[in-house]
């Protein structure tokens, strides 16, 4: 017979770098794939680095 499923207690110092990091993660490839200038306003150089980026990744951008 199966025993029953227990819970694991993660304490919130091993979770802090996750909570930090994912969030942080997800805008750097929201950044790169999907804007197009609509967030990132630094000027030309941060278009061209990001639309380089798309190229090396594969992902179509025009």
């Amino acid at each position: 017979m199966r025993e029953p499923a227990t819970s694991i207690i993660v304490p919130f110092p091993r979770l802090r770098p996750w909570l930090l990091a994912v969030p942080l993660l997800l805008l750097l490839a929201y950044l790169v794939l999907m804007d197009d200038g609509a967030i990132s306003q630094a000027g030309n150089y941060l278009h061209e680095l990001m639309h380089d980026g798309r190229h090396l990744l594969g992902v179509p951008c025009h």
